[in-house]
């Protein structure tokens, strides 16, 4: 089994926090996207994986490192593959031809999720699910008895289906799907400008291959701030304790509501911290009420009241305790 990443975005949506790493590499709960998004596949699939390839865009040396250590962390082989130009999910998935062979799921970098195991025999393709109250907004499928999926409709303005498409894919045979990407760029066939990998998977479907949806249960948002830490506090709510707070912290005269995240050698003194707060390693908290937040690593805020933030990594950031004289029947914002 191989798992293909696509992640060469910009994530614009999510600066200025992917202006120095890609949005897979940010943090939640103590592990980046992508990391979270790879452990939970190898555990639902339930089947070894060999290789997890990265479809990325020049991100540096450092950025590569991190992706080839999440594989080997996994006991799998890690490929880097480079998407030169953002032409679609379609030619993304197609740049990292080379594995495109045997069982393959494709999932796209900023997609969490939670399920149960899932079944992958028995079909040439799965299309992972969710059902949602506003499909208008997602690609969706309609789907007859069994699942069996009968159309693919981009963001349709009635609603035929409530089913969308999260962007994770199983393929029993890789070499079908590259089969069709190539038909695609090869006969230049794009939509606005970009290659659809929707329009494979119909091309698959009208040639009689079989392809199921595969509902499942919790789908985790990670395109802008506050999906983000709407999607850090759902990870925390579902993690144990021992797997939040890390060995070499220390809590100085401090209050730790959980669920919270405090990494290796973080310092939080006389600070309130959480709920919903991920402490990444190396930071330093002093004299902070901090909650629903994100602090990445290596970082020092000092005097602040955060709420619905997020903090990058190697950041300082220090405020002021104010000296006030304050009479009766006054209002103050500050």
């Amino acid at each position: 089994m191989k798992i293909i990443i696509p992640m060469a975005g910009m994530g614009k949506r999510m600066r200025p926090h992917t202006l120095t790493i890609p949005k897979p590499l940010i943090p939640i709960a103590g592990k980046s996207i992508v990391q979270r998004l790879v452990e939970e596949l190898i555990k639902v699939i339930d089947k070894p994986v060999d290789e997890i390839a990265f479809i990325t865009g020049d991100f540096g040396k450092e950025v590569e490192n991190s992706l080839l250590s999440i594989a080997e962390n996994l006991q799998a082989k890690g490929t880097l593959y480079y998407q030169p130009e953002p032409l679609g999910t379609a030619h993304a998935v197609w740049c990292a031809k080379p594995s495109l062979e045997g069982e393959v799921v494709v999932a796209f970098a900023d997609t969490l999720f939670k399920t149960s195991k899932i079944t992958i025999n028995h079909s040439d393709a799965i299309i992972w699910v969710k059902t949602v109250d506003n499909p208008s907004q997602f690609g969706v499928v309609k789907v007859k008895d069994d699942n069996i999926i009968t159309d693919f409709i981009e963001k349709p303005a009635t609603p035929v289906s409530n089913l969308a498409i999260i962007g994770i894919y199983y393929f029993n045979d890789g070499k079908k799907l590259l089969s069709e990407l190539e038909y695609l760029i090869q006969n230049d066939i794009k939509v606005k400008g970009e290659y659809q990998l929707t329009d494979a998977l119909q091309n698959m479907k009208n040639k009689g291959y079989k392809l199921k949806a595969s509902l499942i249960e919790e789908w985790f948002d990670c395109g802008n701030k506050e999906a983000t830490l709407q999607t850090n506090k759902r990870i925390l709510e579902l993690s144990s304790i021992s797997d939040l707070m890390m060995p070499g912290s220390q809590i100085i005269n401090s209050v730790i509501i959980q669920p919270c995240f405090v990494g290796t050698d973080t310092i939080i003194e006389n600070s309130v911290i959480g709920p919903f707060v991920s402490v990444g390693k190396g930071t330093t908290v002093k004299n902070c009420i901090v909650r629903n937040s994100i602090i990445q690593r290596f970082s020092t805020i000092e005097n602040l009241l955060l709420d619905q933030s997020i903090v990058g990594n190697n950041s300082d950031i220090i405020g002021k305790f104010k000296n006030l004289n304050v009479g009766d029947y006054n209002t103050l914002t500050l």
